[in-house]
């Protein structure tokens, strides 16, 4: 076996998987403002103003990166119990949605999340009746704020909040609404991590959420064979690509889905993840490059089509 790893031209030659700036979905955390708002818990990585993301946009059109995902720290003033602010044709997503594709149009994928927690003063990703997270009334909501985004421009409607048979719903309100060539990207097999601590930070949630939690509507990790039927569902309701969340600690299932149904898959390297590799490279401890670019390969080894990821830009850097 040494042989053929002997150099790196053969090494090169008889390599199983690649990873390329194509593979990139870069995040962004976007607030209603100028400048940029450093997050502790997430080096590097900051909120955006306006402007702001129009620049990074042209900069992921620039490294040759196909989307970005954009993600709302939402002024707390707006936060309300109904979410309201989530189907408000004005929001703040939706606005930066305009700006960025007045900005590069086409040549630049934006994918905007479908969830309430952005927008509700419990953090909760649906709406609340009585300590219960309410599915049918959610979806209806979902539908709505589907229809505004895609107003705005969006090419993805991704679907974060995993309430039963918002799929179908969101399909069949897009495509009423005249939105046929709107893509859904089903968050369809999320599960109810701790490693989404960061990311609430990011868009403001942490302190709605509280103590609470979502194991009511997000899968259990000690849970395979329902994240298949979970993936299954969505796909038939008409999702036209999925995605599991987290990543690292979840490339069995990224691997069991691109096995059982050969659709585009996706995976999100999520905010604890990167955060927890970053401070380790933060200490000296670790190589940020070099686990930067083994940790994105593992997720194309298991079957990934792309990635989000926090490391996007830096990745694409090298990649270039």
């Amino acid at each position: 076996m040494r042989r053929v790893r002997a150099h790196d031209w053969t090494r090169r030659l008889t390599r199983e998987n690649t990873l390329s700036v194509d593979d990139l979905i870069w995040p962004l955390f976007v607030f209603d403002g100028l400048g940029t708002q450093p997050i502790p818990s997430l080096p590097d990585v900051s909120r955006l103003g306006i402007p702001e993301a129009r620049d990074a946009a042209r900069r992921a059109v620039d490294l040759g990166i196909p989307a970005i995902a954009l993600f709302p720290a939402t002024d707390p003033k707006l936060k309300t119990e109904d979410a309201r602010e989530a189907i408000n044709e004005d929001n703040l997503v939706c606005r930066v949605t305009r700006e960025i594709k007045s900005a590069v149009g086409d040549s630049l994928g934006v994918i905007l999340d479908v969830a309430l927690d952005p927008y509700s003063s419990h953090g909760q990703d649906g709406l609340v009746r009585d300590g219960r997270v309410l599915n049918d009334e959610t979806v209806d909501m979902l539908c709505q704020q589907s229809i505004v985004q895609a107003n705005a421009g969006c090419d993805i409607i991704a679907p974060s909040d995993m309430m039963d048979g918002r799929i179908g719903r969101i399909r069949e309100a897009l495509d009423t609404a005249g939105h046929t060539d709107v893509q859904i990207m089903s968050y369809a097999a999320k599960y109810a991590s701790a490693f989404y601590g960061p990311f609430r930070d990011a868009v403001g949630s942490a302190a709605n959420l509280g103590a609470a939690d979502k194991k009511t509507y997000q899968q259990s990790p000690a849970q395979s064979d329902e994240a298949i039927h979970e993936v299954a569902l969505d796909l038939a309701e008409g999702a036209d690509c999925v995605m599991v969340k987290p990543g690292m600690p979840y490339l069995d299932i990224v691997a069991r889905v691109k096995q059982s149904f050969g659709v585009p898959t996706y995976a999100y390297q999520v905010s604890g993840e990167y955060a927890m590799l970053r401070a380790a490279a933060d200490a000296g401890w670790l190589d940020r490059d070099a686990v930067m670019m083994e940790s994105l390969l593992a997720f194309k080894r298991a079957g990934a089509d792309g990635i989000l990821t926090y490391f996007a830009d830096a990745a694409a850097e090298l990649l270039k």
